[in-house]
C-alpha cells in the first residue's frame, strides 16, 4: 500500500472516530510523524496534502526541513535537551516535549532573544512511568504559575503517552486523566489550554474518544521503519 492510500484510510478512520465520539473532523488536527523517514518518503504525504509533520530530533527535522516546502508545519514532538535549544526554538511551530520548567525557562530566554514568542505543549507523564520523560501531574499543578510567567512561551496544552498496554481500550483511562488534568490546569490558570495531543497509530480512536484535539500517527502512513 502506498504512503498516499495509508494516509486517506488513516483520514477516513480518524473521520470515523470522530463521528463516534459526537465530534467534528475539524477538531482533531493529523500530525504525520516523520522521524526516521527520508525526505523523499515524506514529501509524497506532503503532495496529498498533509501538511502537519512530526519529528523526534532536532538535527534530523532541520535537515528535512532544508528539503521540503516551506509552507509544512513542523512539530518537535521528542525529548529536547536543553543544550539543543537555541537550534530549536523559532524552527519548529511547536515543541510539543516541554517536560520541565528549567526546560520551559531556556526555550523562554533564547525566544526572548530572537523577539518570538514559541508555542509549545507541557507533556505530562500520566501513567507516572520512570522511563518516561515528563511533569507528574502535582508537579505540572505546583509549577503552572511559574510556567505562565514566561512571557514568551504560549502554552498550547498538553501532549502525553500512555504507558504500554494490550488494547487501545485500556489506553482510555489515561487519555480521560490527561483531559481531566488540562481542565484542572485551565481553571486554575485561568487561561484556554484547548489543545490535547494525544493518540498515535494503535490507539488514536481512542483518543479521540477521550477529547484528543492532535493525533501523532507515524506508522500508519508511512509504514513501518
Amino acid at each position: 500500500m502506498s504512503v498516499a492510500q495509508r494516509l486517506a484510510e488513516v483520514q477516513s478512520q480518524l473521520a470515523s472516530a470522530a463521528e463516534r465520539a459526537g465530534r467534528t473532523v475539524d477538531e482533531i488536527e493529523l500530525l504525520a510523524v516523520s522521524k526516521t523517514f527520508p525526505a523523499e518518503i515524506v514529501s509524497q504525504a506532503i503532495a496529498e496534502g498533509q501538511m502537519a509533520l512530526g519529528e523526534n530530533r532536532v538535527q534530523e527535522a532541520l535537515e528535512k526541513q532544508a528539503l521540503l516546502p516551506e509552507e509544512v508545519e513542523w512539530h518537535l514532538i521528542g525529548p529536547l535537551q536543553r543544550n539543543k535549544v537555541r537550534k530549536a526554538v523559532g524552527k519548529f511551530v511547536c515543541l510539543q516535549g516541554v517536560d520541565s520548567l528549567k526546560l520551559a525557562q531556556a526555550i523562554d530566554r533564547v525566544a526572548g532573544e530572537l523577539g518570538i514568542t514559541q508555542p509549545i505543549y507541557l507533556q505530562v507523564k500520566i501513567g507516572g512511568e520512570d522511563t518516561k520523560s515528563g511533569f507528574e501531574a502535582p508537579e505540572l499543578v505546583s509549577t503552572l504559575e511559574s510556567l505562565l510567567s514566561l512571557s514568551n512561551l504560549q502554552i498550547e496544552g498538553l501532549m502525553t503517552i500512555p504507558p504500554p498496554v494490550d488494547t487501545a481500550e485500556e489506553a482510555r483511562p489515561y487519555f480521560s486523566a490527561a483531559r481531566e488534568l488540562r481542565d484542572q490546569l485551565s481553571e486554575a490558570g485561568g487561561i484556554p489550554l484547548a489543545k490535547l495531543s494525544m493518540g498515535m497509530s494503535g490507539d488514536y480512536q481512542a483518543a479521540i474518544a477521550e477529547g484528543s484535539t492532535m493525533v501523532r500517527i507515524g506508522s500508519a502512513i508511512f509504514g513501518g521503519r
